[in-house]
């Protein structure tokens, strides 16, 4: 669908076209209607979509609606605040934004867009909000912060954007979200784009939107058709090492982003290969603002041809001359990974993303697999080939596979019907997936997790055993004289005569249980704690026990004759 048939302005239209934009995407020829319309939205597309431009070409209309409203007129020298307000969950997607911004309102005459991220210069942000504004991009940690000081004022927003809903959830920034919507007014606009929209993400899209428009473009289940997927296998880490110099130094790749698990791998890998002459830079979260920004700046001018990075960079990267990610450590959650291999073949090129694994990577690339419902296929590379068996990993199921009364699978994996599912090899059939050590669950030949035969109740279904109890040994109370029959009157929990409750011989009590005179819980005047013939503790009792009691200062005497110490002086 051609932008022109979307109705936006000459102003914005030309933007686009100057951009080298014709024709709009799915999810924006679906989702810029609606939101000129002012309609609150539900959006899921995956990365790469050009849902950037969907919210911010929406967001330059209604700013020019303002501005030829009278009603609307801001007059000079008042703090109005932002009229758009856009809430990204890491530095790099909000500069991303603020880029497409300034972009697309090019030719819109005495736009103000201004960005609020941690790590960034607090006066240079207080100058932004006091002046006027149109766009405000920010991280809910450093708006809040503004918020609380009072500088910044979001009483006169009427569009909320939440880009990338889930992974600001996912970072912990539910509580900031709803501080922030607090203070905006309640006839805003609302619009949230998120990858999924179950569990709390739903609960926040029902709480903060009203009737809002459900678009639904792209699922995480959906192929890339443009980036080719590869698994490498590798032996050691060692190995590992030599498949990634061998895929760096290809000569079809332009410039490649290698995703780390943690900081510190980053930093270590790119020395490392900066060491065998790549140029390389690492980006992660514990780097100054301003060496970010050098980073991606040198990644988008060609100066960096390897980008080593952690999750931070694998939302809101937008460089169209990545032909290549490389998964050296895999992501901690499988979503993690759509995002990060969406950073190649952006613009329409293809791209290639490999993942190098190691056998105890095999239940991630497992989870993957699964939150893909796609495999990724195993390649080699000359001279570099695995010497140990490769790991065996269950294909993903089909979409919409779930349980089976009658057969064997439960979501892919074998179920407990009628039939066996043993295999000749000692597994399992019906797709059972395989553990880290290649060898199928059950080996070991008839020892395994092997069904058990009629005779013993194995995995048989409902209708033969199910849950009821046998008759043989049941939950029927025991015959007489067995199970938790009451005892006797002379082995009961009555007390036995001979010793019960009674007094052992040779045993007296010491008298009844009121104090004596002469040792209970009275102070005696004879020895004083202290010197001076006050009482210790100020007249309180002695809890000595007859005959020289301990004190708490000085020497204390006991049945091993006086002895230094204590905790007194």
């Amino acid at each position: 669908m051609s932008f022109e048939t979307l109705g936006l302005s000459p102003a914005v239209l030309q933007a686009v076209k100057d951009s080298g934009y014709e024709n709009a995407t799915d999810v924006q020829a679906q989702a810029i209607p609606a939101a000129i319309a002012n309609k609150d939205l539900m959006v899921s597309s995956r990365t790469g979509s050009g849902k950037t431009a969907a919210f911010i070409l929406p967001a330059l209309e209604k700013i020019l609606a303002a501005r030829g409203d009278n009603t609307k007129r801001r007059e000079k020298g008042v703090i109005y605040g932002p009229r758009v307000l856009v809430l990204a969950p890491t530095r790099e997607l909000a500069m991303q934004v603020a880029k497409a911004a300034q972009t697309y309102g090019r030719h819109i005459p005495g736009l103000k867009v201004a960005t609020v991220l941690g790590g960034m210069p607090y006066p240079l942000q207080i100058r932004q909000l006091t002046g006027p504004l149109d766009i405000l991009i920010a991280t809910p940690g450093r708006l809040l912060d503004h918020l609380a000081s009072g500088k910044c004022v979001l009483s006169n927003v009427e569009m909320l954007v939440l880009d990338e809903a889930d992974r600001m959830l996912d970072m912990g920034f539910i509580d900031d979200i709803n501080v922030v919507t607090s203070h905006t007014p309640d006839t805003r606009q609302t619009v949230m784009f998120s990858a999924t929209f179950a569990g709390h993400v739903g609960r926040l899209a029902q709480q903060l939107l009203k009737e809002p428009q459900r678009i639904e473009v792209a699922s995480h289940t959906e192929t890339h058709e443009n980036i080719e997927q590869r698994l490498h296998w590798a032996d050691n880490p060692h190995h590992k090492d030599q498949l990634l110099e061998s895929i760096l130094a290809a000569p079809e790749l332009d410039q490649a982003v290698v995703f780390t698990s943690t900081q510190r791998d980053a930093d270590w890998l790119a020395e490392r290969l900066a060491e065998i002459g790549h140029a390389v830079a690492p980006l992660h979260g514990a780097m100054p603002q301003g060496k970010r920004n050098r980073v991606l700046m040198g990644l988008r001018r060609g100066d960096l041809k390897v980008l080593v990075a952690t999750d931070v960079a694998a939302r809101g990267i937008d460089v169209p001359t990545i032909s290549h990610v490389i998964n050296y450590g895999l992501p901690m959650k499988a979503e993690d990974y759509v995002h990060r291999i969406g950073r190649t073949g952006r613009a329409g090129r293809s791209g290639l993303a490999i993942t190098l694994g190691l056998r105890e990577d095999v239940s991630m690339i497992r989870r993957i697999q699964q939150f893909t419902t796609q495999s990724i296929p195993v390649s080699q590379i000359a001279g570099l080939e695995p010497k140990s068996q490769e790991p065996r990993i269950f294909p993903p199921r089909p979409a919409g596979q779930g349980f089976d009364r009658g057969g064997d699978r439960f979501g892919g994996r074998p179920g407990f019907g009628n039939k066996s599912f043993r295999r000749d090899d000692g597994g399992y059939g019906g797709g059972r997936p395989h553990h880290g050590g290649g060898k199928p669950f059950g080996h070991g030949g008839d020892r395994g997790f092997a069904p058990r035969g009629d005779d013993r109740g194995g995995f048989h279904g409902r209708d033969e055993r199910g849950f009821q109890p046998r008759e043989d040994r049941g939950f029927t109370p025991r015959g007489e004289g067995q199970g938790f029959q009451p005892r006797g009157d002379n082995r009961g929990f009555q007390p036995r005569e001979d010793r019960g409750f009674q007094n052992r011989d040779g045993f007296q009590p010491r008298g009844e249980f009121q104090p004596r005179d002469d040792r209970g819980f009275q102070p005696r005047g004879d020895r004083p704690f202290n010197a001076g013939g006050k009482p210790a503790f100020g007249g309180k009792p002695s809890f000595g026990g007859g005959g020289d009691r301990p004190s708490f200062g000085g020497e204390r005497r006991g049945p091993g004759g006086p002895r230094k110490g204590g905790f007194g002086r």
